[in-house]
């Protein structure tokens, strides 16, 4: 699309830890650590006891080498995730990768290898399953959806699992979206609720710049919009006078069928970005991106994923 505007790239904050040479590192969160989501993960399954079975039938000096093998067709991620929960339960496990996160898997493919302790890979296989599993079928969405909404840029929401979404939103770049705003705390985003409750459009964008200045927060706003009367107040506060901060960087337009949307991504004439949101599915996603907008919204992307198929199999004992 010509003349694109820019994303809401003034409310994020660069990711700058071990994480910075990957071509997709995960996306920065103040107060949620992966470390700790895996530590939490373990402690989680293994309980006070420990992985009792493993424990009680598995000779504690066993030596095995199990395999990944994926049972769908897909998109990898968790690659650099299983790493660290295996780390994390014992630094001794070896593993070796054909394949990484963001490149496609098909039924029938090993990918990986897992070589240490029995006890400890059969203790952490579930936890680096769980999350490997759900990440790749995340990114698998994302990536269906990524490829239809072309030339429009597909954006995750806020619902994702509790205590997941720095993984469920990295999945979603891995898959090839981006992501949309981490939390309530890095963007402003103006919905009916607040609208209702500030009595209408220009009163809450003004109480909300008046908030961010009195503040000294640098942030910025994005406006939702139902009705095509809606989208033209708020291009009545964009065309305003500029503030020093509160910027309103994109409108949202709610629920609206592919015809209206044309006519509010008009009406806008490029003024800030676009993002379609509502209801978007796989069979909706392709209309909408031809449409106009710059960005198309999917709450499905997180919270109605289904899992990719993948088995961790022990292949042979070595001790």
């Amino acid at each position: 699309m010509k003349n694109r505007p820019s994303r809401c790239e003034a409310s994020r904050i660069d990711v700058v830890n071990a994480f910075s040479g990957l071509k997709k590192p995960p996306p920065y969160h103040p107060t949620q650590d992966i470390k700790e989501i895996i530590r939490l993960s373990l402690a989680e399954d293994a309980g006070d006891l420990g992985d009792i079975t493993s424990l009680a039938t598995i000779p504690a000096d066993t030596q095995t080498t199990a395999t990944f093998l994926a049972k769908a067709d897909g998109i990898l991620a968790g690659v650099i995730v299983a790493d660290m929960v295996f780390e994390a339960l014992d630094p001794n496990i070896k593993t070796e990768w054909t394949s990484r996160d963001g490149d496609r898997i098909t039924k029938g493919m090993k990918f990986g290898t897992a070589t240490g302790s029995a006890i400890s890979l059969l203790t952490a296989e579930r936890v680096a399953l769980n999350l490997m599993q759900r990440m790749s079928g995340i990114a698998t969405a994302t990536h269906l959806m990524a490829e239809a909404a072309k030339p429009a840029i597909i954006l995750d929401t806020r619902k994702t699992a509790p205590g997941l979404r720095v993984l469920d939103k990295w999945a979603v770049t891995i898959g090839g979206g981006e992501n949309h705003r981490m939390g309530l705390y890095d963007m402003l985003m103006i919905k009916d609720n607040h609208v209702e409750s500030a009595g209408g459009i220009t009163a809450a964008v003004t109480r909300a710049r008046d908030y961010l200045s009195r503040h000294n927060l640098q942030l910025t706003i994005e406006l939702e919009t139902r009705t095509l009367d809606e989208v033209k107040e708020a291009m009545e506060v964009v065309k305003g006078a500029k503030p020093r901060t509160g910027e309103i960087c994109r409108i949202m337009l709610d629920n609206m069928d592919v015809s209206t949307m044309k006519e509010a991504v008009q009406i806008i004439g490029g003024a800030v970005a676009t993002e379609a949101s509502g209801n978007v599915t796989i069979d909706s996603v392709e209309a909408i991106g031809k449409s106009g907008v710059t960005y198309i919204s999917s709450g499905a992307l997180t919270h109605s994923v289904a899992a990719l198929d993948i088995s961790f199999n022990v292949e042979s004992v070595l001790s």
